[in-house]
């Protein structure tokens, strides 16, 4: 009986919150209404001058992305390359992967995803045992790693799986989201909300990523299942 007043309680709490809510946006509306109403035609029609520029504006900046290889996801062949790249968009996610590792095709499939949907990011892929000193210099130490970059500078890393729910089965939902967390992105979630969806099936506890943690500063181990994913650099690749 105290667990079903508990449960009615918090429902009532939820209702009137959600209730709260939408009075706060249809007040909202309700004063962006009468604002427009009470414009005159000169106003009116500055509004929608502001309003195309801005339109004009953000196409332009996404036909300039596009020119400099957004919307896609691309494998750059060498080091040289990559400097280029990084070099000319502010926002670049490099994920650095080996031919026989599984884990990194299961990376492709989602970033292929996400680089269409984020054009505002450039998505690259690099051949880790071709790059050896951009992987000694960025300590790429762990197969996949994606290295999230901006204005040209590494700010974060993506080791492994480990930040995506340590399974095979990550959603693409999820990498986004923590793509997000790093700010590469332009992010319209919540990212106090990881969308970890596989949560309960694989008995795992989450907690809010810490980016001290997720620097990519010490080797990293990661285990999945009965897989380990261990790198040794220079000389070989175990997975």
């Amino acid at each position: 009986m105290a667990a079903d007043s508990s449960v009615e309680i918090l429902q009532k709490v939820l209702e009137n919150e959600i209730l709260q809510t939408a009075k706060v946006v249809e007040e909202h509306l309700d004063a962006e209404m009468q604002k427009l109403d009470q414009m005159d035609e000169d106003e009116l029609e500055c509004l929608k001058q502001r309003r195309l520029e801005a339109l004009k504006k953000a196409q332009q900046q996404k036909q300039e992305w596009l020119s400099k290889g957004h919307g896609e996801y691309r494998e750059i062949p060498s080091e040289r390359d990559f400097f280029q790249e990084v070099k000319e968009s502010k926002n670049v996610v490099c994920h650095f992967y080996r031919d026989t590792t599984f884990r990194c095709q299961i990376m492709d499939k989602h970033l292929t995803v996400l680089a269409k949907k984020h054009i505002e990011t450039k998505f690259l892929k690099l051949n880790a045992e071709k790059s050896p000193f951009l992987c000694e210099r960025l300590r790429i130490k762990v197969i996949p790693t994606l290295a999230l970059l901006k204005d040209g500078k590494t700010q974060d890393y993506i080791v492994g799986f480990t930040d995506l729910g340590n399974t095979d089965d990550f959603t693409t939902e999820t990498l986004e989201w923590r793509l997000g967390c790093a700010a590469v992105i332009n992010y319209s979630g919540n990212l106090m909300d990881p969308p970890f969806q596989s949560q309960k099936k694989f008995g795992t506890s989450f907690t809010k990523l810490d980016k001290k943690t997720i620097r990519g500063k010490k080797l990293i181990f990661s285990w999945t299942s009965s897989f380990i994913w261990l790198v040794i650099w220079p000389h070989t690749f175990q997975c």
